[in-house]
């Protein structure tokens, strides 16, 4: 028996890498899905069309989770086009590297205003949707703990994201609903490609620092996304969960 039966997910940036892979997992597993994007149409549509070729349920919604209308507007069309909502995946991010000397105003607030802001806007518009038995999945990273050089202003939010993790579950849990954390290590995602990162001594490091000896895929994480979505989380909330190889 499919364990999201009947449950309807809402996954931010999910037109590829590891949005994409957990909302097809969560599909997979019998939710229907709202695949957000904010510029990828084209992406998300053959999101939801994998999906929709396996029996599934998807719909592709655009929107800046920056913007508490758009924000919005992504949780309205959950509502209007399947009737509720029980999961919320805030998984939009977006990341830079930069040493110290090179921050800008601009540098800072593009990732704070996307990785935090959005998933604070994006929470704020799915919690009077949301009932008991909800759950709320962040989708962070392994930086928050590792804190690699040249990723400050990165590594803060996502240190953010696991403190809001922690807030909101406090917050949330007399409600019923749970709020937790993915913390991936490092991916292999088509934003790693182009940030350069895969072939790069970044890539060489980051292995010789994974006792599992590989880079992560989207699916590792989709897997554990929906683990988070499922009854089989039902006593677990305020968690951050470390997915990334043995990586710390």
């Amino acid at each position: 028996m499919s364990k999201l039966a009947g449950k309807v997910a809402v996954v931010t940036g999910a037109s590829k890498g590891i949005g994409a892979a957990i909302a097809k997992a969560l599909a997979a597993e019998g939710a229907s899905v709202v695949v957000n994007y904010a510029s990828s149409k084209a992406g998300a549509d053959a999101v939801v069309a994998e999906i929709n070729a396996a029996n599934g349920r998807a719909t592709a919604i655009g929107g800046d989770v920056s913007k508490a209308a758009d924000a919005q507007g992504i949780v309205n069309a959950a509502i209007e086009t399947y009737g509720r909502l029980d999961i919320l995946v805030n998984n939009s991010g977006i990341y830079e590297f930069a040493p110290i000397e090179e921050i800008t105003e601009e540098h800072f607030h593009k990732q704070f205003n996307v990785n935090v802001l959005g998933t604070l806007l994006t929470t704020q518009a799915a919690v009077k949707h949301l009932g008991e038995g909800a759950s709320i999945i962040n989708v962070s990273s392994v930086a928050s703990r590792i804190t690699p050089p040249a990723t400050a202003v990165y590594s803060g939010t996502k240190g953010a994201v696991d403190a809001i993790t922690g807030a909101l579950a406090r917050e949330l849990g007399p409600k019923k609903i749970r709020v937790n954390s993915i913390n991936p290590g490092v991916v292999v995602t088509e934003g790693t490609h182009t940030a350069g990162v895969i072939g790069s001594d970044f890539e060489t490091a980051a292995l010789a620092q994974t006792p599992l000896g590989r880079l992560g895929q989207p699916d590792d994480i989709a897997s554990v996304a929906v683990f988070l979505a499922s009854d089989d989380a039902r006593w677990m909330t305020g968690e951050n969960l470390i997915a990334s190889g043995g990586m710390r």
